[in-house]
C-alpha cells in the first residue's frame, strides 16, 4: 500500500515562507508523477503545482507562479513544495498526492495516492 505524509505546514506572516514535504513510502517512486493540491474553508480543492516522474516537467497555478516552486528527490522519496512571498489567499489545507505512470496533472482525479493534508495559515 502506497503511503504518503505530508508535513512542514504551520503559521507564517504575509510574506514568509515555508517548504512542504511530502514523503512517500516507495520503492520506485521515479515511477510517480507527484502533485500539491490544497483546500480553503468553504472552497473546492484546487491544483497548485505538479512534477513529472523524472522532475523534467513542472506545472503551477497562476495563483502561485513565480512564488512556488515544487521539485523532488527520487533517492529520498520525496516531493517538496517551497512557498515564498505568502499571502493571507494562501492559507488553506495542502495534500500530497502521487500518481503511478502518470503525467504532471491538475486534475485531482488523476491521482490515486494522497497525503494527509499540513495546514498552512498566512497572518496579515
Amino acid at each position: 500500500e502506497v503511503q504518503l505524509q505530508a508535513s512542514g505546514g504551520g503559521l507564517v506572516q504575509v510574506g514568509g515562507s515555508l517548504r512542504l514535504s511530502c514523503a512517500a513510502s516507495i520503492f520506485t517512486f521515479n515511477d510517480y508523477a507527484g502533485a500539491w493540491f490544497r483546500q480553503a474553508p468553504g472552497k473546492e480543492r484546487e491544483g497548485v503545482s505538479c512534477i513529472s516522474r523524472s522532475a523534467g516537467r513542472t506545472s503551477y497555478a497562476d495563483s502561485v507562479k513565480g512564488r512556488f516552486t515544487i521539485s523532488r528527490d527520487n533517492a529520498k522519496n520525496t516531493i517538496y513544495l517551497q512557498m515564498n512571498s505568502l499571502k493571507p489567499e494562501d492559507t488553506a489545507v495542502y495534500y500530497c498526492a502521487a500518481a503511478k505512470w502518470g503525467n504532471c496533472s491538475s486534475d485531482y482525479a488523476s491521482y490515486r495516492y494522497w497525503g494527509q493534508g499540513t495546514l498552512v495559515t498566512v497572518s496579515s
